[in-house]
């Protein structure tokens, strides 16, 4: 028999404490984007009707290496909550995560809304307040990152925890698409990339997800914080880590695993 949507996304929700389960073969199929993204809304009305407050979203694979890995040839997006965040240069206790992994990312804080269904990067540049360096934590609810694009979506786009620079900055004279990245995990360089990693430019990654969500009747709003996605190969850190991002013209963001 078919599992339920609702069960599926009951199954989700159960394993953020653990242990992450089996991948979601009896409810979903690997590319079926549709209820992909119908479980993850049944767990966002679920998590808001208990509290939690939507402060904006994240864009997921935006590689196309990644997206030629899990078979599909766009990216995705999840929810970001504001008990998602930590301080720039605070800690993450490992207790709040399953199995861990860190990427660099261009953060940005709208100043105005995205309704149209062609929203271009230069309207999004238009209603920009600032830009941030960023680290997003990713972590999977399904066992061993054995995800197909179904799995990724249904789980908040693998979503788990957000750093952000402590450092506000104008679009104006910043280079987000030549603009260089390097992660560091304990003073060793573990990842490096570019914004122009990030679907050809963070901007661009940005513009699609203001389409997306305004087709779908849920535009991206003034106040609105989107993480455009990784600027390079994301890392899986381990307890006791310290991670630190730089991106060009961004400045730095850090914070300690455990």
């Amino acid at each position: 028999m078919r599992t339920s949507l609702e069960t599926a996304a009951q199954r989700l929700r159960d394993a953020y404490s653990g242990p992450a389960v089996d991948p979601l073969r009896d409810a979903l199929e690997p590319t079926d984007e549709s209820a992909a993204y119908a479980i993850q809304a049944i767990n966002t009305r679920h998590w808001v009707a208990a509290g939690r407050q939507i402060v904006g979203r994240k864009v997921g694979l935006t590689a196309k290496a990644v997206q030629a890995q899990l078979g599909v040839d766009q990216p995705d997006f999840g929810v970001l909550f504001a008990d998602m965040a930590i301080p720039d240069g605070g800690k993450l206790d490992p207790a709040k995560v399953l199995q861990p992994k860190v990427e660099a990312e261009i953060a940005i804080i709208l100043a105005g809304d995205l309704p149209k269904h062609d929203t271009t990067a230069r309207d999004v540049a238009a209603v920009t307040a600032h830009a941030y360096a960023a680290i997003e934590i990713v972590d999977s609810r399904i066992s061993d990152w054995k995800i197909t694009f179904g799995d990724t979506v249904a789980d908040n786009g693998s979503s788990a925890f957000y750093v952000l620079g402590s450092t506000a900055k104008l679009l104006d004279g910043l280079d987000l698409y030549t603009c260089g990245m390097a992660l560091e995990v304990n003073g060793q360089l573990a990842s490096l990339g570019a914004g122009a990693a990030c679907l050809g430019h963070p901007l661009e990654a940005a513009a699609w997800l203001a389409r997306t969500l305004a087709a779908a009747g849920e535009p991206l709003r003034a106040g609105d914080l989107v993480l455009t996605g990784a600027l390079g190969p994301m890392v899986a850190v381990k307890p006791g880590d310290h991670i630190v991002a730089k991106i060009g013209g961004l400045g730095a963001v850090s914070f300690t695993y455990g």
